[in-house]
């Protein structure tokens, strides 16, 4: 058994209290989702595959196209556009946090010019059930708003990248989309599309009447286990939450819920995909509690 620590780690080194740190042992390590070449023998018993399996290359059509709609430049020079992504009939891709049972996109934008920064604003997804797990994201027709700030808030951006994702039928399979667009420093009309897809986005916290988070951060054989009060209005139905971290080396199990009043108690656990020792930072804990009403993007969990 280890034991996290709130302030020394590794040879000496100092951490912020607000973290904790971990010593998995290495007997057992959690399945990194986002690497397709661990995943291929664990996918296809899920109905997953690595590659199409009705059609040779040559005759295979992706049932997912991608196009970037330019939008517009903003006052303080941001510029607010969108990757549309359109789905085949009865498939589905995933949300940034796409559960147990799905594979998150990756996005890659090293092609691109005058870009300073750029930021995905996802709308808010759909929880599916999929093979008695549950996964998150959309069906038949998404638009994922980007936030760009240039480099030259006077000058056109050209978006060039690459979108990795993921796509499910009756079998799932990886794709690959590239992505091509200029975003004009001169456009000023607003897209409804894109204005629509933003208007989609879960609460704020603030915004949902969240009163107090507070986590609790404890050892486990393997990691981790991360437990969170949320005094919050009920979301409707059955609540369900994902929690997330802001190292990509860490795999979060699905969260469970259970409410008493008006406290929702989220708790999950929390590896190293390599097994290694790691931190959990509690500002980069990022939680969203999806409700039949509405959702609610909650981020950092304070010590309890």
């Amino acid at each position: 058994m280890f034991k996290p620590l709130n302030a020394l780690g590794c040879n000496g080194h100092v951490f912020s209290p607000e973290s904790e740190l971990a010593f998995p042992p290495h007997s057992r390590k959690p399945i990194p989702m986002f690497k397709w070449s661990m995943l291929s023998t664990l996918l296809l018993p899920l109905g997953f595959a690595t590659a199409p399996l009705v059609a040779s290359a040559q005759s295979y059509e992706a049932p997912v196209t991608a196009e970037v709609l330019a939008g517009w430049r903003r006052s303080d020079g941001t510029h607010i556009a969108a990757v549309r992504l359109d789905l085949d009939d009865g498939w589905k891709t995933y949300w940034r946090a796409p559960g147990d049972a799905g594979i998150p996109p990756s996005f890659t934008w090293s092609g691109s010019r005058n870009v300073q920064t750029l930021e995905i604003d996802w709308p808010t997804p759909v929880v599916f059930s999929q093979n008695g797990m549950t996964s998150v994201g959309y069906k038949s027709e998404v638009v994922l708003p980007i936030i760009v700030t240039p480099k030259n808030a006077g000058r056109d951006v050209a978006l060039n990248g690459r979108l990795d994702i993921g796509v499910c039928k009756d079998i799932c399979v990886p794709e690959t989309l590239r992505i091509k667009g200029r975003l004009s420093g001169t456009a000023t009309a607003i897209d409804p599309e894109i204005a629509a897809a933003l208007a989609e986005r879960p609460f704020s916290a603030e915004e949902a009447g969240v009163k107090s988070v507070a986590c609790k951060v404890s050892p486990t054989d393997d990691g981790m286990h991360v437990s969170a009060r949320i005094q919050m209005p009920r979301t409707g139905g059955r609540e369900f939450a994902v929690i997330e971290t802001d190292n990509p080396l860490l795999w979060v199990a699905e969260a469970k819920t259970s409410r008493d009043g008006s406290v929702l108690t989220v708790s999950s656990d929390i590896m190293h995909v390599e097994s290694a020792p790691f931190l959990v930072n509690r500002s980069g804990v990022r939680i969203t509690v999806f409700g039949r009403k509405y959702a609610v993007d909650i981020s950092g969990c304070p010590a309890s």
